[in-house]
């Protein structure tokens, strides 16, 4: 019994899906001048290896899905030491962000309060479509960029563009796939209750809201590299969401002529793909840099 709580734990801390933010993270560190290499290394754990996956646990504990959920098709039953693992991975995170500074620390606190009140019943930020949304907009998005970035560049001039510009692309790029990964769930949101952004839009309103603010971050991106005189990036970006933007056609196409389109395999085919390809975009930027 012990090993099936230890294995259904694991799987719903979800730490590939940790991945899929690591762009943020190599966005700001591909932009700050001269970053600390220690604090680099420890923003990067406290995050993906702390936050991020306590934040998974800690939803899915109370979300108790039984339907499938970001890159788990068949999620196993949660358990009690799903619930505890998630505060131990949220309380050692907050620990090691002391490493860093007490500003990033408290950043990571501010995060984990938010996150928690997304799931939690007493609050259940979740069932309401819009506030949901500005909170994983800001919170995935500018937030942990401006984080990242005040972290890593402490003592460090700040750089010529705006931080929020950049702050926004990435809410933008989150922000845009955040109601197709509830297309396939409205059945179930339902149930439970919650009225999600998705439900509110429609899948054709939720293919539509995600074109439009993938747009607007594209357009964001743009300004930002211009006023930097650094245009090839914006080209480069082009070229790598290419296959991103020709699947997201395709998937809203074939969910026009069938909705049962709108399916987790398909979501999870564009999550995985846009998120492989921002990874190769700003890894690329910080290679380069």
């Amino acid at each position: 019994m012990a090993d099936l709580h230890i294995g259904s734990t694991l799987a719903h801390l979800r730490l590939p899906f940790s991945l899929l933010l690591l762009p943020v993270y190599l966005f700001a560190l591909g932009e700050v001048p001269s970053p600390n290499t220690f604090h680099a290394l420890v923003v990067f754990i406290v995050l993906h290896l702390f936050i991020y996956p306590a934040s998974n646990g800690f939803n899915s504990y109370f979300d108790k899905d039984e339907g499938s959920i970001a890159l788990l098709k068949h999620p196993p039953k949660v358990s009690s030491s799903l619930y505890y693992t998630s505060i131990m991975l949220e309380w050692a995170g907050v620990l090691l962000a002391l490493l860093v500074s007490l500003h990033f620390a408290v950043c990571v606190i501010i995060y984990n309060s938010f996150s928690k009140a997304y799931s939690h019943p007493s609050i259940r930020i979740k069932k309401y479509p819009m506030l949901s949304f500005l909170i994983v907009f800001l919170f995935q998005g500018a937030f942990v960029y401006y984080s990242c970035y005040h972290a890593l560049s402490v003592g460090e001039a700040e750089q010529e563009a705006p931080v929020w510009v950049a702050g926004l692309v990435c809410s933008c790029l989150i922000g845009a796939s955040y109601p197709l990964t509830q297309i396939y769930q409205h059945e179930e949101d339902a149930r439970r209750g919650d009225r999600t952004l998705s439900m509110l839009l429609g899948v054709r309103g939720s293919f539509v809201f995600s074109a439009m603010l993938f747009l607007a971050g594209s357009c964001l991106l743009y300004y930002y590299w211009n006023t930097r005189d650094e245009r090839a990036n914006f080209n480069l970006y082009l070229i790598c969401f290419t296959p991103v933007i020709g699947y997201f056609l395709f998937w809203f196409i074939r969910c026009m002529k069938d909705p049962a389109q709108a399916s987790f395999s398909r979501t999870t085919v564009l999550t995985l793909l846009s998120g492989l390809f921002m990874l190769i975009y700003f890894g690329s930027l910080l290679f380069l840099h």
